[in-house]
């Protein structure tokens, strides 16, 4: 849904900003409680922490606008409008999951909402973004692609040859940094030469701006604003400063290998969800009752998802290309 504007000062939209963060914290925290217990095979990537940056963006999208992730992509997911209970089905491998149960965490696709999909090989989904731009362009369909990366796709070559495409060819093309300050534990500012990426994408010619991650209201500010320009033709790029508050992945804890606990509590304070509510003077007793409901809806996806059947014999050969 795409929020003007003249309206982020109402306080609607303030509660449904914090809902649709709250949704996708109550979605991380449950895959993952299951993710520990075994229930969800492979791995997962959670994004707590970040919530701003998926909703903020998907706020100033339209229903038609195409969105591709990378391997921490349920929030990209969830905020593009993917239903939970058939996410969390993909999660745990079923039938009904979005991919059919083939994909799992980091291969969950639904194009019926815009989700092209999460993919895991670090910055793999940039250069698909700029040719579904040049779909969207050639076709007229007005429809925008959103490509979101990690500050680990920073120093990718293709991501330096996508971004001059999409200039010089002026495709409608929006690029998402998610700089949460590390590559699984190298830090950003360690691997990344120079004055940083938004330096880098002005130099290509993109209207690049940095945002404050955690803050909803200022990245679903920045995002309307640069979104109408996209739509006409002018490549943008966003960094959204962010910081993931858990580990990368299993095995990762959120502080003691490559990062301080002070550090984790310091970011702590500025967790995506307090900031909004302290920022829009939003009452304890709303926030309570939209992280309540958050939880029901998320617990009840999570049961009837397990309700589900896996993937027959027969589906190991659907959606595959062959002779």
């Amino acid at each position: 849904m795409a929020i003007a504007v003249s309206d982020l000062g109402t306080r609607a939209l303030n509660l449904e900003l914090y809902r649709r963060m709250a949704l996708i914290r109550q979605f991380e925290e449950v895959a993952y409680r299951c993710y520990e217990a075994g229930e969800i095979k492979g791995t997962i990537h959670a994004s707590i922490g970040q919530e701003a940056v998926a909703v903020g963006i998907s706020a100033a999208l339209h229903e038609t606008d195409l969105v591709f992730s990378h391997h921490r992509g349920h929030g990209h997911a969830l905020a593009k409008g993917v239903d939970p209970t058939r996410l969390f089905a993909e999660l745990l491998g079923r039938a009904n999951g979005v991919s059919g149960g083939k994909g799992g965490s980091m291969h969950a696709t639904d194009t019926s909402v815009g989700f092209l999909g999460s993919l895991a090989v670090v910055g793999s989904s940039i250069p698909l973004a700029v040719g579904v731009g040049l779909a969207a362009k050639v076709r007229a369909t007005g429809a925008v692609a959103v490509v979101f990366f990690g500050d680990g796709a920073i120093n990718q070559g293709v991501l330096y040859e996508s971004m001059n495409l999409a200039v010089i060819w002026r495709l409608p093309v929006l690029f998402v940094c998610e700089n949460n300050g590390y590559a699984i534990s190298v830090r950003s500012s360690y691997a990344t030469g120079g004055a940083g990426l938004v330096q880098r994408a002005l130099a290509f010619g993109l209207d690049a701006r940095q945002v404050d991650g955690q803050s909803v209201t200022r990245v679903t500010e920045l995002a309307t604003e640069v979104m109408a320009r996209v739509r006409d033709g002018q490549a943008a790029l966003i960094e959204a400063v962010t910081y993931r508050l858990v580990g990368h992945s299993r095995g990762d804890p959120a502080h003691g290998l490559y990062r301080s606990k002070e550090e984790v509590l310091k970011w702590k304070e500025r967790d995506p969800l307090t900031v909004h509510a302290a920022a829009t003077d939003l009452e304890e007793s709303d926030c309570a009752t939209i992280e309540e409901e958050a939880r029901r809806e998320i617990n009840s996806a999570l049961q009837t998802s397990r309700g589900y059947p896996p993937p027959s014999i027969g589906d190991a050969m659907s959606d595959v290309w062959g002779p």
